[in-house]
């Protein structure tokens, strides 16, 4: 899952889509989604010993049903495994595995499996090159091929092995935070339907990374069953806020004719309501997706998502003084970093002048909070530009370019700004590390090649 990233600008609706350095997919943020993932998290994340602020459940957008950590406190969940859960208990099970990785460790660990893998294959190597010195070459060429087999042997054993630690470690999670099981089953029982179809031999799991879902369902069952909260319904307020950010991610994702199938008119629901939203937003039918807005606000008229679900049509639809007042009202009802970036987008899009002080102290505040969106530094920079702030909008551009690996430009923009800023401030000492790191980021990608 590693690669070069390209930023990818999809204008849809509250989701957003985000390319970072680390990862070959883009994530989707989304602010009513993000504070779903921390709440349903919150009381697995404190079962596994962490502190709910110091963890982030994160989307990416991928249709395969999957979901993985890849260092720090991140939990990275598809979009195509939320789209394909039947209920918040078993995107539930999901977290409380990766969890398991995290506080496990076992991405640390992973280096030590690849390091008693490595020494295998270093042993036959020497002990085949040996061999061959004294004549043996085919017994020389036996060895090393031995020893290779033996070597992924050695390294499948070990995964397999973590990923049997963090299922235990996350059915713990579960029946400490009361949460039941059933999904946890459920969501392997949808992975072994897929090991099915891809004609996978159920035998045993030897050559797999992972133990066979048949295999770990086997062992979980026995643990589940016998928890108290096995039976414990799932908090129906929970699972209808899941429908919402389903509903909206399918919306999103899919094309618009197969959400209108899969959410047809008949279908008067709220998540209903919110997928159509964005399959007619999608297809340029502005007047169309805004009675679906309507539809939820007359629900529900002072839920922010449904006021920040109108302002963003209005304002990717060439109505930015109209997506004002809603924007306005959706970030006073939340104070979200996401939603105060759209409203400082509609206000900076009135090409008004008089409306510019408002968005400078809108982004300031969402920045401090949230520093990694890059268009949130971009629009910043915008503002400092338009009243002729050179230094301050050479920085937000260092900062928006950081963020997505273009050191170069980093470097450039922090050096620019730093012409500019007065020395020892607080921004000319952010430019100045800025241009430190970027200077060392480029130093050893030159050493790499």
């Amino acid at each position: 899952m590693r690669g070069r990233l390209k930023l990818v600008a999809l204008a849809a609706l509250a989701l957003t889509s985000v390319a970072r350095p680390a990862l070959a997919q883009s994530i989707l943020r989304d602010a009513e989604t993000e504070a779903f993932m921390a709440d349903m998290s919150a009381p697995l994340v404190k079962a596994a010993g962490m502190q709910p602020r110091n963890v982030e459940i994160m989307v990416i957008n991928d249709p395969e049903i999957n979901a993985f950590v890849a260092g720090g406190q991140y939990v990275w969940v598809h979009s195509g495994l939320i789209a394909q859960a039947d209920n918040v208990n078993q995107v539930q099970g999901v977290v409380a595995h990766e969890l398991g990785h995290i506080e496990g460790g076992h991405i640390v660990r992973f280096g030590e499996g690849m390091r008693e893998a490595t020494g295998v294959t270093l042993l036959s190597l020497v002990l085949g090159a040996a061999a061959i010195a004294a004549g043996g070459a085919e017994a020389g060429l036996g060895i090393m091929g031995l020893g290779q087999q033996a070597a992924m042997s050695r390294f499948l054993a070990f995964s397999r092995g973590q990923e049997s630690s963090a299922d235990l470690a996350g059915a713990r999670y579960l029946s400490a935070a009361g949460v039941s099981g059933k999904g946890s089953l459920e969501f392997f029982k949808k992975l072994q339907n897929q090991e099915y179809r891809l004609a996978i031999p159920q035998d045993n799991s030897y050559g797999r990374t992972h133990p066979l879902s048949g295999e770990r369902i086997n062992v979980l069952r026995e643990v589940y069953t016998v928890d108290p909260a096995w039976e414990r319904p799932v908090d129906p307020r929970l699972e209808a806020r899941f429908e919402r950010i389903k509903a909206k991610l399918v919306g999103f994702v899919s094309e618009p004719t197969q959400t209108l199938i899969k959410y047809p008119e008949s279908d008067q629901s709220i998540p209903a309501h919110y997928a159509r939203a964005y399959a007619w937003h999608k297809s340029a039918y502005p007047q169309r997706a805004l009675y679906e807005a309507d539809a939820l606000l007359a629900a529900a008229p002072n839920d922010p998502y449904f006021l920040e679900l109108k302002g963003q049509i209005l304002l990717e639809s060439g109505r930015p003084k109209d997506a004002v007042a809603p924007l306005r009202e959706a970030v006073k009802r939340t104070n979200q970093p996401l939603i105060s970036v759209l409203l400082a987008h509609a206000l900076i899009a009135t090409e008004d002048e008089a409306n510019f002080a408002e968005a400078e102290d809108v982004l300031r505040i969402a920045v401090a909070r949230d520093r990694e969106n890059p268009f949130a530094w971009y629009q910043l920079g915008v503002v400092y530009a338009r009243r002729g702030d050179t230094p301050r909008a050479a920085l937000a551009t260092a900062e928006r370019y950081a963020m997505m690996g273009q050191h170069p430009m980093a470097l450039r923009s922090a050096d620019a700004a730093m012409q500019g800023l007065q020395q020892g401030t607080v921004d000319y000492l952010r430019a100045q590390d800025i241009a430190m790191t970027s200077r060392a980021a480029i130093e050893q990608q030159r050493k790499k090649r």
